[in-house]
């Protein structure tokens, strides 16, 4: 297990190879292509971002309803791929990290290794346990969206596995190999 904490750097990035897990500690942000859409557009028009994405990792999830006893619901990963058509560009604003599931597009991928991206994968249908790792949430941005809204997550030993590294190694093509034969 390979514990690694945001603001989370190049050189963080070039660390980690796909296949290693990882433990993420520290404040990742939340945002799912509703969001995305919006941060693209306000760059697009010259304005700024909600938060600044340089260093950071965002966790595509829509968290459940909180419960009272709690500080965010449910919050498991959802498909990464809706959010393929936005993602170069954040990664060229500096955006390091990225946490879903599934496949990701050769565009996506050729801006990781140009810009030096990690896509992290969480496990699906463990929200439940994943929120656990929550220790605070704070609303950054479109509160409109409701639960896509834009939240900062403090997040201790958050569970993750380097799907795919920055040089463009692919642990989805790499299992289908491996196991091919």
């Amino acid at each position: 297990m390979i514990n690694i904490s945001s603001p989370f750097t190049l050189d963080d990035a070039k660390k980690l190879h796909a296949g290693d897990n990882v433990s993420i500690s520290g404040d990742i942000y939340t945002g799912r292509d509703a969001a995305h859409k919006k941060m693209t557009e306000l760059l697009s028009e010259g304005k700024k971002l909600p938060f600044d994405v340089k260093d950071q990792i965002i966790y595509y999830v829509g968290p459940c309803p909180c419960p009272p006893d709690k500080i965010i619901g449910s919050c498991g990963p959802t498909t990464s791929c809706r959010m393929d058509a936005y993602s170069p560009i954040l990664l060229k604003e500096g955006l390091r990290g990225m946490i879903g599931k599934g496949y990701r597009s050769e565009e996506v991928i050729n801006a990781m290794k140009e810009y030096g991206g990690v896509y992290f994968c969480a496990t699906g249908g463990l929200g439940a346990l994943i929120s656990r790792s929550v220790v605070k949430k704070e609303l950054v941005a479109f509160p409109e969206l409701g639960t896509e809204a834009i939240f900062k997550l403090t997040v201790k030993d958050f569970p993750a596995v380097v799907a795919i590294d920055s040089w463009g190694n692919n642990l989805y093509n790499i299992g289908i190999t491996k196991y091919r034969r």
